[in-house]
């Protein structure tokens, strides 16, 4: 797979962030990049990723059906709040990678939330009321969208 093509999956598996968005299919694009990937790579670690990242996003799906509905307006979740709760939890996936994550997209909600109210009993009241109503559902999701693509760019790395 030459150059454009590889940044071209890069792309589609920026999906990830589609996770964050309400309506936008962030797991599927991760998926989609991911068989466009192994469709044009066709190597034993192309179909191997492949397989994995069905089975862990399917798992995913029956684990987000078990929790509790989203309720992003009750608890005044703004777009302003996604971006900075994503930023959160992909600065976490680097520095500590996987289990980062979850750090990250809590710290990314915090620091919204005391840069709008100001004080830090407030921002961590909210930062509780948001991680109970959408932070599990979304984090699974995400996490798992972030575990395939670090598993592509090691795949990617390797081959």
């Amino acid at each position: 797979m030459d150059l454009p093509q590889l940044l071209l999956v890069g792309l589609v598996l920026l999906g990830v962030l589609g996770v964050l968005v309400p309506g936008v299919p962030g797991t599927w694009l991760v998926w989609a990049g991911a068989l466009w990937w192994a469709l044009h790579e066709r190597s034993a670690t192309a179909w191997s990723l492949l397989v994995s990242t069905t089975a862990l996003l399917l798992v995913v799906q029956v684990i987000e059906w078990q929790l509790p509905p989203r309720r992003l307006r009750g608890v005044g979740v703004t777009r302003r709040m996604a971006v900075f709760a994503g930023a959160g939890a992909l600065l976490g996936f680097v520095v500590v990678p996987v289990l980062g994550a979850a750090a990250g997209f809590g710290g990314g909600i915090y620091l919204c939330e005391r840069l709008r109210l100001g004080t830090h009993g407030e921002a961590w009241a909210s930062v509780r009321a948001v991680m109970r109503a959408v932070g599990t559902s979304v984090l699974v999701e995400l996490l798992a969208c972030l575990m395939v693509v670090g598993a592509w760019v090691g795949a990617v790395l390797v081959d």
